[in-house]
């Protein structure tokens, strides 16, 4: 490439190395590696880690003057939500309502890896939206998301063939003994297949590979998949198709018996969604495909365990529900006590949803003293960062949804999709940190999709149809 080409791309003439000579590295590792960064214990802090190299990267973008940086529609938006979310370290030390108090210190380190977490995937967003086409195509992203979903699919088939594999990570052998005895910590640095839980009166392994929950895989599962069909199907070869088509129908297996209700419903949304937008463009061959590929499932799971296994999930949800509905109305009473900037962090709930007696003993330590805020997304914002910090974080992708809707690409329809499933979750799983990262990487792609139509569209007609000023994209 001439060094006038270069500069147009926004790199030096003199410089070096990989990010010089391909910038979009860091996204590919983060993406491609997911699995090994899982196994060394990694994987939740590669968000943070990887954001340094890109936000370099920027940086260097902006000194030398080579690209002006641009930000998505909506983006103000998310930014007062951070600063949400930053001072939310002043109110570490208050009580909420309803909750018991204790130490600042158990609160920083979760406090810190949450914000880090915020920060980290919004770099990511940013320097996916500026990498060029020629440095990292839409096609080439879709496809490593993809390849995620692959993953995620190979992991969960494992975690119900072998439920009870678990390794010690080569961070949790370096780490102290009283670091790996906080919960986030030991999830991540004890990777496991599945998570053995009493769900139907038994123990039972749900499959969670390559992430730290069974919630996290479900939630990460649907909102890929869509990735997989985009970047595998659509402008796939046939063996890439082939794959595709394998895969879809291997992940309804385990994802009926990771025992994921909110992961079901979010894999009905998708169903539907997609029928719903071929009906308007009246694509009558794929509508029937879709409908045989629902039939099929239907029989699989009618001839096979599979039914008793979902009828058995429903019958013993009553006792959870009301777990989740007691944590969730105690989040919104914290809420209201401190509306702005909330509380920084979760808290642990006094005593047990059926009395403020019931809390741990010698025998049962970990029985009572629930946490306020692990039970959805929605309710962490409350808790954490108040009314006012969850308005701006659902308004940023409440953005998204109507600034894109109309994209008609594969990449528009895929990432609309991820979207509106990230407020069907947020009333059940909490999307930090591979589930918002993915979906920062959806938002990405929906941007970048939007600006190539834009550069095809004359400026008269673009005028017209562009969001309003204050919602639009801009440069920094």
């Amino acid at each position: 490439m001439s060094t006038a080409g270069r500069a147009s791309l926004g790199t030096p003439p003199s410089a070096g190395g990989l990010m010089a000579r391909s910038p979009s590295w860091p996204i590919t590792a983060l993406l491609v590696g997911y699995p090994l960064w899982w196994a060394l214990g990694i994987a939740d802090f590669m968000w943070i880690i990887l954001a340094v190299p890109m936000t370099a990267r920027m940086l260097a973008w902006r000194i030398h003057g080579r690209r002006a940086l641009r930000v998505p529609g909506g983006f103000g938006i998310w930014l007062l939500f951070l600063i949400c979310a930053v001072a939310g370290a002043a109110v570490l030390g208050l009580t909420a309502p309803g909750t018991v108090p204790s130490p600042v210190s158990d609160r920083v380190l979760s406090y810190t890896n949450r914000t880090g977490t915020y920060i980290g995937v919004t770099i990511l967003l940013l320097y996916a939206g500026n990498l060029t086409e020629s440095e990292l195509p839409r096609r080439r992203l879709a496809w490593m998301l993809g390849l995620v979903a692959i993953y995620t699919t190979i992991g969960g088939v494992a975690g119900m063939l072998m439920p009870r594999l678990q390794f010690t990570s080569p961070l949790g052998l370096l780490l102290p003994h009283s670091a790996q005895s906080n919960p986030l910590v030991q999830a991540a640095t004890r990777p496991s297949l599945a998570q053995v839980q009493n769900v139907l009166g038994s123990a039972k392994g749900r499959p969670k590979a390559p992430f730290d929950y069974t919630n996290a895989w479900g939630n990460c599962l649907t909102i890929l998949l869509p990735w997989l069909i985009a970047g595998w199907w659509y402008a796939g070869t046939r063996r890439q198709r082939l794959i595709t088509a394998s895969i879809i129908v291997i992940a309804w297996v385990p994802l009926l018996y990771s025992l994921n209700r909110g992961a079901w419903a979010g894999a009905g949304l998708s169903v539907a969604f997609l029928a719903l937008w071929l009906a308007a463009k009246r694509r009558r061959v794929l509508i029937g495909a879709v409908c045989v590929g629902l039939a099929l499932a239907g029989i699989v799971v009618l001839a096979t365990p599979l039914l008793g296994i979902v009828t058995a999930r429903i019958a013993h949800a009553q006792k959870g529900d009301e777990l989740r509905a007691s944590l969730s109305a105690l989040a919104v009473t914290d809420a209201l006590a401190s509306p702005v900037i909330g509380y920084g962090d979760t808290r642990k709930r006094r005593g047990g949803e059926k009395s403020i007696a019931v809390g741990p003993t010698p025998k049962c330590p970990i029985c009572g003293h629930q946490e306020v805020g692990s039970t959805g997304q929605l309710w962490l914002l409350l808790v954490a960062n108040g009314i006012l910090g969850t308005v701006l974080y659902l308004g940023f992708f409440a953005v998204g949804i109507w600034r894109y809707r109309h994209d008609g690409t594969p990449y528009g329809i895929a990432g609309v999709l991820v979207l509106v499933l990230s407020f069907l979750y947020m009333f059940s799983y909490d999307a930090l940190p591979a589930p918002l990262g993915f979906t920062m990487l959806a938002y990405a792609l929906l941007w970048r999709s939007d600006m190539h139509r834009r550069q095809r569209t004359p400026p008269q007609a673009a005028g017209r149809t562009g969001a309003p000023r204050i919602l639009g994209a801009g440069r920094l």
